[in-house]
């Protein structure tokens, strides 16, 4: 037993070894294997932005999107759609952006919230306004100290509680970190003398001027030249001036997922069949609502307004007898008369809605409208109850009278209530909007009107009909898998070629394609320039509602400083311009050097001269000419009466005179001073963050995911 002991001592230290060399040995062949090539690839394929060199993935963004989605549906929100969903998504998104770019600033800066600043915007004199909205009574308005106190309590012992509240509590927090932030820089930021000064000098002129154009058009291009060597001088000048997002522009054709003529004739064959079931039934009302894809409504109708394939069945007025089956609108339809009566053709009412909610069951919604029953037929004024009472605040404001409506206009159970009673009436109807008290005012002449049972079948493409337009689709791709193929195919087949133009990542739809969301995502993700779009499965065909489709990217222009190619006509066109304003420039020179005015110059042009007045310099556009900042700030700093010399403008040069020049009263430099720090304040809230953002990269990647 010694022995053993004493084996076991001495194997200790060796098997810790032995296990610790193991690991090393799986650690190293992990590093140098094809492990880490994977997991490189993982983590680029789940890359969803980079944020100042931080790289963001999938998993924490959605796990951050899900813990957003649990905070709204503990907020009373049940369902989450999928707008709503984009909203949440977007939500976390802008947090996460602050939280990166603003959180480094903090830091470098020291600001900080200790927890008795945070115990003082909760428990404090003036709480955030976030504790105030969550703990106000909604009954009274007022701040509910006591409920805050008992949710805190409760956080102790209840974990999602306990989320809860974290979660606003960082959101507290952060608008503070925020507040003073802005509040530093705001107070940092001073306005000069000088700079109200001359912020008071920019409204010192109120000017009236006549004016002529020569327009850049009028010079023909073939009179200036521009080279290769001044667009690429220019480009390596104005880079900053061609940055762009990503874009593709894509052309596809679709394959119509519609009903063959085997679809149309066994749906039709159905109809056939069940004619003699909707003929014998006993209860038609419930045969409809088993059998056909559309429930029965229970409108009455005339004989004019009955389509005019049912008329002949309704001048018939034979109830057992069934008209059809006829196709309308896709589907074959049989119909039958449920029942004829004399009803009003139109009627004229007042209701009181009482619409149910949380603190307000159905089961006492019954019991006030059954007490303002009461109360109108002892002879309480009904427009006073409505007024009251209702809660439809649209008609409330007139009594509850929702004027004239003929039937089919409201909704079933209301529309029968009005329809069905008498002028004078005092009746109920439950909808899904509550309970309502109803008043019928008043009713017209009443008519024969018909209840038409419809029993009908949508025409709809067969599980074989589908697989076979799947196949030509799936044979179309594989066939033609470049876009040359493709282009050279829709030639020779005279296809139906569709395109979208300049789509961006974030783009939801395409035009003319429903629920595309999906082939804009492969489109960035697994597509290039002259090559067919493929899914995240290397699938070529995309299903969309109605339709396959297959697409091929014809251009693709990533984010980024455009290639000076690419933007070349872009600055052969800004170089053109500005050779031709010196030409111009030169020949008005000349004619004011030989003693022209202004209306001989413009003859010299046969051009007219145009009038402006009540331009200062801060106004944005001249009547005539549009926006011409340099026109408009030459303008307003020129004396009257002397001619001026050529103004280079956006859409030509400009040579003008001022008739008149009325001198603003100044404003109190004090006043002005006081207006201009206010402003900087106000944008010191808003444009630190957004100088943040610029200064550090933002790549987002979030159409790979969304």
């Amino acid at each position: 037993m010694a022995i053993l002991q004493s084996l076991r001592e001495k194997a200790g230290p060796l098997l810790a070894i032995v296990i610790g060399f193991s690991l090393l040995l799986f650690v190293v062949s992990d590093f140098f294997g094809s492990n880490t090539s994977q997991r490189r690839k993982a983590n680029k394929y789940y890359q969803l932005a980079t944020i100042d060199g931080e790289t963001v993935s999938y998993q924490d963004f959605e796990a951050r999107v899900q813990e957003l989605v649990d905070i709204y549906k503990m907020s009373g929100s049940s369902e989450v759609n999928d707008e709503m969903m984009q909203s949440l998504r977007e939500q976390v998104w802008q947090q996460m952006l602050s939280e990166k770019l603003m959180g480094k600033t903090y830091r470098q800066v020291g600001l900080g919230v200790s927890p008795d600043e945070v115990e003082m915007l909760v428990f404090g004199d003036d709480p955030h306004p976030i504790v105030r909205q969550l703990f106000t009574d909604p009954g009274t308005g007022t701040f509910n100290e006591s409920f805050l106190v008992n949710f805190l309590k409760a956080t102790e012992t209840d974990d999602a509680t306990k989320r809860y509240w974290l979660f606003f509590e960082d959101q507290i927090i952060n608008d503070r970190l925020n507040t003073k932030l802005v509040n530093l820089m705001s107070k940092g930021l001073y306005v000069t003398g000088k700079q109200s000064e001359f912020e008071n000098s920019l409204n010192g002129n109120t000017v009236s001027f006549s004016y002529m154009v020569r327009n850049y058009a009028a010079i023909p291009d073939s009179l200036v030249k521009v080279t290769p060597d001044e667009i690429r001088s220019y480009y390596d000048k104005h880079k900053d001036n061609f940055k762009r997002g990503a874009t593709r522009d894509m052309e596809y054709i679709t394959f119509e997922i519609a009903p063959s003529e085997a679809d149309m004739k066994e749906t039709e064959t159905w109809a056939i069949n069940e004619k003699e079931n909707f003929a014998t039934a006993t209860d038609v009302i419930q045969y409809i609502n088993l059998t056909a894809d559309t429930r029965h409504t229970g409108f009455y109708l005339t004989t004019e307004d009955l389509p005019e394939s049912l008329r002949p069945l309704a001048e018939a007025g034979d109830k057992s007898a069934v008209a059809g089956p006829y196709l309308e609108n896709g589907s074959y339809k049989l119909a039958r008369i449920i029942d004829i009566a004399e009803r009003p053709d139109s009627v004229r009412a007042a209701h009181i809605l009482l619409s149910p909610n949380p603190t307000r069951p159905l089961a006492q919604v019954r019991k006030e409208a059954d007490s303002l029953i009461a109360l109108v037929r002892s002879g309480i004024d009904f427009n006073v109850l409505a007024m009251a009472n209702s809660d439809d605040q649209g008609s409330a404001q007139v009594g509850g009278d929702l004027g004239w409506f003929s039937e089919g206009m409201m909704i079933i159970p209301f529309n029968n209530a009005c329809f069905s009673n008498k002028k004078g009436d005092i009746v109920t109807a439950e909808t899904t909007y509550g309970i309502h008290v109803i008043k019928i005012l008043d009713q017209s002449r009443r008519v024969r009107k018909y209840d038409i049972g419809i029993v009908d079948r949508q025409v709809i493409p067969s599980s074989m009909t589908t697989q076979r337009i799947y196949s030509e689709a799936s044979q179309f791709a594989g066939t033609n898998d470049t876009y040359e193929k493709f282009n050279k195919a829709v030639a020779e087949g005279n296809l139906n070629k569709k395109l979208a133009l300049n789509v961006t990542p974030d783009q939801k739809e395409l035009p003319g394609l429903t629920q595309s969301r999906g082939l804009v995502m492969a489109l960035f993700q697994n597509s290039k320039a002259g090559s067919i779009v493929l899914d995240n499965s290397s699938q070529a065909v995309f299903e969309l509602p109605d339709q396959y489709v297959v697409a091929y990217c014809s251009r693709a222009q990533e984010e980024g400083v455009a290639p000076v190619e690419d933007v070349a006509s872009d600055i052969r066109f800004i170089l053109a311009k500005k050779k031709k304003a010196e030409v111009i420039v030169a020949e008005m020179k000349k004619l004011e050097a030989e003693g022209k005015n202004l209306n001989e110059i413009a003859a010299h042009y046969n051009t007219t001269v145009q009038d402006a007045s009540g331009i200062n310099f801060r106004s944005y556009s001249i009547p005539g000419a549009g926006i011409e900042p340099a026109l408009i700030s030459a303008a307003s700093a020129s004396e009257a009466g002397k001619l001026s010399k050529p103004v280079e403008g956006n859409n030509g040069v400009y040579i003008f005179m001022v008739s008149d020049a009325a001198p603003v009263v100044a404003e109190e430099l004090a006043m002005v001073k006081e207006r201009m720090n206010s402003s900087y304040q106000i944008r010191a809230s808003y444009e630190a963050y957004q100088a943040l953002r610029d200064k550090n990269e933002v790549k987002d990647m979030r159409y790979k995911f969304y």
